[in-house]
């Protein structure tokens, strides 16, 4: 590494340094380098703090992510001119990935090896503030840049957002996005409402998986309609075959009276007719309903402990509806 043939030129393009004066820039300049690197060697690797960040003159570098099973994901590709981790180097943050020389490669580094942007306070610390200022504002037009893209791009984005957390089979909501959205979005008081059919494995075992798969779909229809009449809460599938409900500002009469709305159009869905020697087949449910307040104070127990007590209601024979009071089961 040397500190000379470092091309001023390429430096003041840079976002971290335009705009500086021409004293500030030199002072730059003086505490960069040239970094040479053969093929395959490492520039940066994953975690590791960055403390530099780097101008391509020659080569190319490729940047990496590591998978658990061994394999490698590439992520980019840069050439001569491109910059490479100013904006980790301006948050002062880790690298979220790996970098090395896909080909014999030059750069220029800075701060120079030997030193970083608190040893170069000492010596300038007006240049330094300048820099700071400017990383600020390449922070800013970089989030600025992503919230335009994520505008323009909205239907897109939400696309995407429903692939993730949308069940194909019924279009319920799936129950990571509670983990991920909802817990964090709860209003005080929160209805929880889950839901089991009864004797659902007869219904497969007897009819097939399409019958299963159809009767899912008339009780997310049931659910979607409760919401959307509602005007809010999210319709969930929580597992296989339980689903239900969580719904803001719902105090406990409400929450009951849900249920039990619930509970009827569950009851009167159109029966599976019968064929050849199966008899006919009538829905039922089991439900629980809880409302989460403020004197709940962890979410995760309250969401196990209304989806135990109704497995044990499910299993007791079923076609009932309970409340989850804490540790108490009515």
């Amino acid at each position: 590494m040397t500190a000379v043939n470092v091309d001023s030129a390429l430096i003041k393009k840079t976002e971290l340094f335009s705009g500086l004066t021409q004293e500030k820039l030199d002072f730059v300049v003086c505490h960069s380098g040239i970094l040479s690197l053969s093929k395959g060697k490492p520039l940066f690797s994953s975690r590791e703090e960055a403390k530099h960040f780097y101008i391509l003159t020659e080569g190319a570098i490729r940047v990496y992510k590591n998978r658990d099973d061994g394999g490698e994901d590439e992520m980019a590709l840069f050439t001569v001119g491109d910059t490479i981790g100013d904006f980790d180097f301006a948050r002062s943050a880790e690298y979220d990935a790996c970098a090395e020389a896909a080909e014999d490669s030059k750069l220029i580094e800075f701060p120079v090896c030997g030193h970083t942007i608190d040893t170069l306070a000492e010596k300038d610390p007006d240049a330094v503030c300048s820099i700071l200022l400017n990383a600020i504002i390449l922070i800013t037009r970089r989030i600025k840049s992503a919230n335009k893209l994520l505008l323009d791009n909205m239907s897109w984005v939400q696309e995407l957002h429903n692939r993730v957390y949308e069940d194909a089979g019924t279009g319920l909501w799936k129950q990571t996005l509670i983990n991920d959205e909802i817990s964090n979005a709860l209003i005080h008081p929160a209805a929880l409402i889950m839901l089991k059919p009864d004797r659902f494995k007869i219904l497969v075992d007897s009819r097939g998986h399409s019958a299963g798969d159809e009767a899912m779909i008339r009780i997310a229809i049931i659910l979607k309609n409760i919401t959307r009449q509602l005007g809010h809460g999210w319709p969930i599938r929580f597992k296989s075959n339980e689903t239900g409900l969580i719904i803001n500002n719902c105090d406990h009469s409400m929450a009951e009276q849900i249920a039990k709305e619930l509970y009827d159009a569950i009851a009167g869905l159109e029966p599976v007719p019968a064929k050849n020697e199966i008899p006919e087949f009538h829905f039922t449910a089991t439900i629980c309903w809880a409302v989460w307040t403020k004197n709940d104070s962890d979410w995760d127990n309250f969401l196990n402990g209304t989806y135990t007590t109704l497995m044990e209601n499910w299993r007791a024979g079923g076609e009932r509806i309970i409340q989850y009071n804490g540790m108490e089961k009515q």
